[in-house]
């Protein structure tokens, strides 16, 4: 990462001066788990869905039970799970893990170990449970400490401009910004870090408040760091870089318009579970406390809400290709909560699951739209050079929003990402009621207005509805199937003329891991059936 020979002195050279203490240990908002730290002790870790006996052998020593499971055991934000037990037993093992690392990786700057945004990762928890890593340390460790965290601030400083694109990049600032107030440093290097951080959020937190990355979990990730970075200034002191607080202000009301009626954020483009106490723990920040709007133009999502109804709505693409390593090629799909209950869903991301499964979560037929022949709309690159980036697809989205006579709001939406391979459109209507009691869906598979050339022939299609793995799932009829959630609240999904079946799916994004769960498809040939019409209604 560090290629050339004076880049590694220049690097080695000024990652020598280390200062005599640490002035702050910023303070952590993530969800913690006593469990974690019992286990710690115990010599088991338990990370990333997967547990590591350690049989009383240094971990970085043995091999990983997953990708996963490495990229957090070295990215450390188990720390807070320590500083949460107070264990005397649980520290001590923790400055273990610490010193361990520090030997083995400290100065070796290469594989997942120093990763960007793992580096970013580490250097932040280390200094936020700093008290943990140094309680009853002794001066030769904290010497070591404060060196390797000065390694971590300048090699991060280095690799910033160079890191990826998107959360990376930014993460990056975030963690070169707690370091500048949590170690001694002059006035003006801490205003020089806080400009640069400045303008990567400027960049990229944008005007409606989303994420470039156009993934709702990212930032509430972004937010469980800049809240804490944010209060740090203050009590230090410092002045607070003029675009930190916009940019928060921005992306609360962002974050509430993804939040389903369950109190969970909807789930597109690389989001997954989101523990309720971690959104909570953000939300309870929120001074706009206003109530979400229509639309985020900028990231290009729509939501029609009425009484205790939700629907959220991807109408949008990747910004630009690099941005698109993450992004799901689930243009059009839709997610509908009620009540307390999330009903249909798209399927999540899988974080903690195998490669196959990831790049099957970013596939059409794992968002709830229409797939065309079993191809996903935008094409996900399978070049090692390239990594997965979107390729082709998606390139024009076309929106309209309107209320009727009766007080409905009605969204119509289109996209050409079928157009090149297939010569054909998908458009959706979708109208909710002013109860928030119904909704009609249309979907349309389409040759564009004077392209008669390009004709399709004969292609099979479906429109696929995933239900979340809580509601229950009953036939009425070969037209209608009724799903009711564990309260007894019921909807009555019906497609008037059209075979509706229920099949098996799996939930990627469940806490607990990958779940068994169904989905509702609406098959149907292009085109000789280029329009099928669906009812979503509410019953009591």
């Amino acid at each position: 990462m560090i290629g050339s020979a004076p880049l590694r002195l220049r690097f080695l050279k000024v990652a020598d001066r280390t200062p005599n203490g640490l002035v702050a240990a910023p303070t952590d908002l993530r969800a913690v788990d006593p469990y974690v730290a019992q286990e710690l002790v115990s010599g088991r870790i338990a990370l990333a869905g997967r547990i590591l006996d350690t049989g009383g052998i240094s971990p970085f020593l043995l091999e990983m039970p997953s990708s996963a499971f490495e990229e957090r055991l070295h990215a450390f934000s188990w720390l807070r799970h320590v500083r949460a037990s107070k264990s005397d037993e649980a520290c001590t093992r923790a400055r273990v893990l610490v010193s361990d690392w520090i030997a083995l990786h400290g100065r070796r700057v290469s594989g997942v170990a120093w990763a960007p945004e793992t580096a970013a990762q580490r250097l932040i928890a280390w200094l936020s449970h700093s008290p943990v890593v140094l309680q009853n340390a002794d001066a030769l460790f904290y010497r070591r400490f404060l060196k390797s965290l000065c390694y971590h601030v300048r090699y991060l400083s280095l690799i910033a401009k160079h890191a990826p694109d998107g959360e990376i990049r930014l993460k990056i600032r975030i963690a070169l910004a707690v370091a500048s107030i949590s170690l001694p440093n002059r006035a003006s290097k801490i205003a020089r870090y806080g400009m640069k951080l400045d303008r990567e959020l400027e960049r990229q937190v944008l005007p409606d408040g989303g994420h470039v990355s156009r993934n709702p979990r990212v930032m509430l990730d972004l937010l469980l760091d800049l809240l804490p970075l944010r209060q740090s200034y203050i009590n230090l002191g410092h002045d607070v870089p003029p675009g930190l607080v916009p940019a928060i202000d921005r992306m609360f009301p962002a974050i509430r318009f993804f939040r389903h009626q369950d109190g969970d954020l909807a789930l597109f483009n690389g989001s997954t579970a989101t523990l309720a106490n971690e959104l909570v723990s953000v939300l309870r920040y929120d001074e706009t406390s206003g109530r979400p709007s229509r639309a985020l133009p900028d990231i290009a999502y729509q939501r029609l809400s009425a009484e205790d109804t939700v629907v959220i709505v991807d109408t949008g693409f990747p910004h630009s290709m690099e941005l698109s390593r993450g992004a799901h090629c689930g243009c059009l799909s839709f997610e509908l909560s009620s009540v307390r209950n999330r009903f249909i869903v798209n399927s999540g991301f899988p974080p903690y699951a195998t490669v196959d499964f990831k790049r099957a979560s970013r596939s059409t037929a794992a968002h709830s739209t229409v797939t065309i022949d079993d191809t996903s709309s935008s094409r996900v690159s399978r070049s090692r050079l390239l990594g997965p980036i979107v390729v082709q697809g998606v390139t024009e989205v076309d929106v309209q929003r309107q209320t009727d006579q009766k007080g409905a709001d009605v969204l119509l939406a289109s996209h050409d990402g079928y157009l090149r391979e297939f010569g054909v459109v998908h458009a959706r209507e979708l109208e909710l009621n002013a109860a928030g009691s119904k909704i009609k869906g249309r979907d349309l598979v389409l040759t564009p207005q004077g392209d008669k050339k390009r004709a399709p022939l004969s292609i099979e299609a479906v429109s696929r509805f995933h239900i979340h793995p809580s509601i229950e799932l009953s036939r009425l009829d070969d037209e209608s199937i009724m799903m009711r959630a564990l309260d007894g609240t019921s909807w009555l999904f019906s497609a008037p003329g059209q075979q509706v079946v229920i099949t098996d799916d799996v939930f990627m994004a469940d806490a607990s891991g990958i779940r068994p769960s169904h989905q509702i498809e609406i098959p149907f040939t292009v085109p000789e059936t280029s329009e099928i019409r669906w009812i979503i209604e509410r019953k009591l």
